[in-house]
């Protein structure tokens, strides 16, 4: 698929059918993080790949009731590891990098999944500390993005979109 046909197909999904997903795409999807740029190469982020039921019940619990983040076969949980950005960068590592690492392997994996035929929704809204819990995750670590992934069972309408000349500054 054409990469600005993926940014025109890519649509929030809350909605999955029981399809699993194929391993080769799951690669797929796995590779297209690891592709991702971040600050120093460090790749200051982690990624919990949830497939288990339960486990995915409890981060929609944590996700404060967002129940379709069980329906998906997939969960991705972005983590950033705000020490490791820390030794090189100090505050600005800690506090900005690493959730920027993040963020951006997180996109890379919407953005594939469109690709791929698989549709995804960025969860921001959720008890990080829940979350930490469900994936056993350590404290050095801060949840930044659930993104459940599966085939949709909605098709969801483009959103509105601001005009450009009310997003862009130009000097």
């Amino acid at each position: 698929m054409d990469f600005f046909d993926v940014l025109r197909k890519r649509r929030s999904v809350r909605a999955f059918s029981g399809k699993p997903i194929e391993r080769e795409k799951s690669a797929k999807l796995l590779e297209a993080i690891n592709s991702a740029p971040s600050a120093g190469n460090l790749q200051a982020f982690r990624v919990a790949k949830v497939r288990k039921k339960e486990t995915r019940k409890k981060i929609a619990r944590a996700a404060f009731g967002q129940s379709f983040a069980a329906e998906a076969p997939l969960v991705l949980v972005f983590l950033a590891c705000p020490g490791e950005s820390a030794k090189r960068y100090g505050a600005r590592g800690e506090k900005l990098y690493s959730v920027q690492d993040a963020t951006i392997a997180a996109s890379y994996a919407q953005l594939s999944a469109t690709a791929l035929g698989l549709s995804t929704v960025w969860i921001g809204a959720f008890n990080g500390e829940e979350i930490k819990k469900a994936l056993g995750a350590g404290e050095e670590l801060t949840p930044v993005a659930v993104i459940p992934v599966g085939y949709a069972a909605e098709s969801p309408g483009k959103a509105p979109r601001k005009e450009l000349d009310e997003i862009i500054i130009e000097e």
